[in-house]
């Protein structure tokens, strides 16, 4: 497209137009001819013209009515130059090729510019094969275009030097949180080990204090008996003795006589062997001494995994819930006649917990095996139930979903898509109340799915959906709150 001229050259380029058009075919020159009185025309136009006169007669011009006798056409080179220069310059045309570094000084008045080659254009010097095809424009008209160009380039940049400046500060900011966060976070981590060991630390101490109770209390049992049964034995050896003694006697008179003296001395030395033997309590400082101490340790732990219900109430008809409210599964059979309720979800195949948070931490995981649809996490009280619902956060909804089988997203706007590498079998939910944190763990692993960063506002609720099930029976499983039990 060409650039717009300004008055002067668009009137100088008209001018030279007009001088370069054939006066019978009115188009530019082609093959410019004369024949003697300085007129030109197109060499096919006036052989045109004068086949149409007599044969023999003379010959005129068409612009000065001069007749000739046997008029000889004669080419002109230079008008042919200049045409092809005019040709090659049609004011829409720009060139690619040598360009001159400074201006013409001969042809300073003409002097054109090149806006795809950014270059200074001479029409009478610049070779016309050079610029064709490139957008040409004045001098006056460049000078504003390219202005206009870099004024837009100058914004362009300064937006770009805000965008960058704000994003330097956010990425300031974000160094300043993490290096506070990383350091929050390592105390933490030591508060929480550190409590882990100095449990530990305490039940070593008491189990082995225990130990050295029982072993002692064992030992002394031990050495009590080893000093009376050490006693009894001299006793009955020294009853062996006597006997040994007053069997050896042969006199019968005297054995006879002495026998009651014998009865009393060998009298106490007989001792029945009535020992009885205490295992050492083993067991208990052996076997799943491990399990033991975790079990111990289990009610230390806080948040354990929380023996969360589901609320009736706000059951979907078509969801079937457990006796005990800890499974839910979508029915495919006609809704349940239950009767209706604000609190109740009406298209959305939904429930929610019957405890809700307002603080402190929480913990609960639900499994979710075999299923191929789900959606898990919480929702604020004051949610909608009624009609089509957008799970969201603006909505007041905190969740990840699994879809189209094998997909899990977090619910944000847009979804964010989860990288989880193998198909998860139960879901941990962590809530934070008071920092506003919602963390979603591959339950099986503990390894981290998405965190939800809000303020979240009031009184939250667990939601669970287990998806509509199909008749060609995918997604029929349920969805079942993992409870801990010890």
């Amino acid at each position: 497209m060409l650039r717009t001229w300004s008055r002067q050259p668009f009137s100088m380029a008209c001018s030279l137009k007009d001088e370069l058009l054939c006066s019978i075919c009115l188009s530019i020159y082609q093959d410019p001819v004369s024949f003697g009185c300085e007129h030109y025309f197109c060499r096919k136009c006036i052989t045109e013209h004068w086949s149409r006169q007599e044969p023999h007669g003379a010959r005129d011009c068409p612009e000065c009515r001069r007749t000739f006798a046997d008029p000889l056409l004669s080419p002109s080179l230079k008008l042919s130059n200049i045409v092809e220069r005019y040709s090659a310059f049609p004011l829409d045309a720009i060139l690619n090729a040598q360009r001159t570094t400074y201006p013409c000084k001969d042809h300073e008045k003409v002097k054109l510019f090149c806006l795809s080659d950014k270059s200074l254009v001479c029409f009478f010097c610049d070779e016309p094969a050079l610029h064709e095809q490139h957008q040409v424009t004045s001098i006056d008209e460049a000078f504003d275009e390219i202005q206009r160009e870099m004024k837009e380039q100058l914004i362009a940049l300064q937006d770009s030097e805000v965008g960058h400046t704000e994003a330097l500060q956010l990425l300031q900011r974000q160094l300043t949180e993490t290096k506070s966060s990383a350091k929050s976070l390592r105390a933490t981590i030591a508060e929480a080990f550190e409590r882990l060991h100095r449990f530990l630390r305490e039940r070593q101490k008491q189990m082995l204090e225990e130990l050295e109770t029982d072993t002692a209390r064992t030992l002394n049992d031990i050495e009590q008996k080893i000093q009376r049964y050490s006693q009894q034995l001299r006793d009955v050896q020294e009853g062996i003795q006597i006997l040994q003694e007053k069997l050896g006697e042969t006199d019968k008179h005297g054995f006879l006589e002495g026998v009651a003296l014998t009865s009393k001395r060998v009298k106490g030395k007989i001792h029945e062997t009535n020992l009885t033997y205490e295992d050492f309590p083993t067991p208990k400082y052996m076997g799943p001494l491990q399990y033991t101490i975790w079990k111990s340790l289990y009610q230390d732990i806080s948040p354990v995994p929380a023996a969360l219900t589901l609320d009736p109430i706000t059951a979907h008809q078509r969801l079937i819930l457990s006796d005990d409210c800890t499974i839910v599964a979508y029915g495919n059979l006609h809704p349940q006649p239950l009767q209706d309720s604000p609190r109740r979800f009406d298209v959305e195949v939904s429930v929610l917990g019957s405890e809700g948070f307002s603080g402190g931490i929480h913990y609960w995981e639900v499994m979710v095996s075999e299923k191929t649809q789900w959606m898990i996490g919480v929702a604020h009280e004051a949610v909608s139930r009624k009609g089509s619902i957008q799970i969201q956060p603006s909505r007041g909804f905190f969740c990840i979903v699994m879809h189209d089988g094998n997909q899990y997203s977090a619910c944000t706007e847009p979804w964010t898509r989860l990288n989880v590498k193998s198909k998860l079998e139960k879901v941990g939910v962590f809530l934070d109340h008071a920092k506003g944190l919602l963390i979603f763990y591959n339950a099986d692993d503990m390894s981290w799915l998405y965190t939800f960063r809000e303020k979240f506002p009031g009184k939250l609720y667990p939601y669970f959906s287990p998806g509509q099930s199909h008749a060609n029976g995918k997604n029929v499983q349920p969805l079942r709150i993992n409870t801990v039990r010890l």
